[in-house]
């Protein structure tokens, strides 16, 4: 199939699934999810092999539950994108049920400092930017498809809204540092493992982790406070709950080990608390140290 054909495929497909009301949303969401766990496939042997690496304290049957509960969610946010796509801001918003900790985002603010956010792969992340579009000015970084055809849909409507996204790459950065100087907002996902030389290994879950060194450079470079941010997705047809918690000092440290280090223990605490809504399914060991076999075959 020509990128031109998947890219159209793939912006009707959105569009379609944005008529659905949330409940339909959800269970179009939890069939695509339960037959993910029932039929052999990349995903389901990720999930697998992170679960086994993260949570060896976890029974065998507690494990098989957790990976159905990740599984689901992950289609949870597949049937979201249709969301994305389509639904008005106000419509999102009346979702929101509660935003706890969003009092140090205003705070920040207030003060003329940027925030920089650090959204993991868990709950609606991808809802998350749409969300806060329109409250300030907001900078997301992103990674590109590598099919450009693919990638315009995606964008447009991811930016719908306001927010700004910007590539991983030289200029990507240099927007996001200018952002943050001006005391606006920025968004970054810290676990999403960075390109060749863009990092360094630190603990993740007890494993060398491939991380990051973009936030530790913006914190030590401007004066922008860091905040752990996800959307909890709440059972039923509820909606969801915005969190966000101001993140530890350390990560600007300017000990690159202790920056990354804390970096990931942010992650960790997240996903920990919120087992069922990370997405296990990422390859996040992709990158091994050198003469390590790889996780994943």
């Amino acid at each position: 199939m020509k990128p031109q054909t998947k890219a159209r495929l793939f912006d009707t497909v959105g569009h379609a699934v944005g008529y659905l009301p949330l409940w339909a949303n959800r269970a179009l969401g939890r069939l695509i999810g339960e037959l993910a766990d029932r039929v052999p496939n990349r995903s389901r042997a990720v999930t697998e092999r992170n679960l086994s690496l993260c949570l060896p304290e976890l029974s065998p049957d507690e494990r098989r539950r957790l990976r159905r509960q990740s599984l689901i969610e992950t289609g949870k946010t597949l049937a979201e994108i249709g969301m994305l796509w389509r639904w008005p801001i106000e419509r999102l918003r009346a979702l929101m049920r509660e935003e706890p900790g969003y009092a140090c985002v205003k705070a920040a603010l207030a003060q003329g400092r940027g925030v920089l956010l650090l959204a993991p792969h868990m709950g609606a992340w991808e809802l998350g930017g749409l969300l806060l579009s329109g409250r300030f000015p907001l900078t997301i970084m992103y990674r590109p498809s590598r099919t450009p055809a693919l990638d315009a849909p995606l964008k447009r409507a991811r930016e719908r809204y306001g927010a700004r996204l910007v590539p991983a790459d030289t200029s990507g950065v240099r927007a996001v540092l200018a952002a943050l100087k001006r005391g606006e907002v920025a968004i970054i996902l810290p676990d999403q493992e960075p390109s060749f030389g863009q990092g360094e290994f630190a603990p993740f879950f007890g494993q060398p982790a491939y991380t990051l060194q973009l936030v530790a450079r913006l914190l030590s470079r401007t004066q922008a406070v860091p905040v752990f941010t996800h959307v909890e997705r709440l059972p039923g047809t509820r909606g969801y709950r915005f969190h966000f918690q101001e993140a530890s000092d350390a990560l600007g440290s300017e000990n690159l080990n202790e920056a990354l280090t804390a970096l990931n223990a942010g992650v960790e605490a997240l996903a920990r608390t919120w087992p069922a809504q990370y997405l296990w399914s990422y390859k996040r060991f992709r990158t091994r140290p050198d003469g390590e076999p790889s996780f994943y075959d």
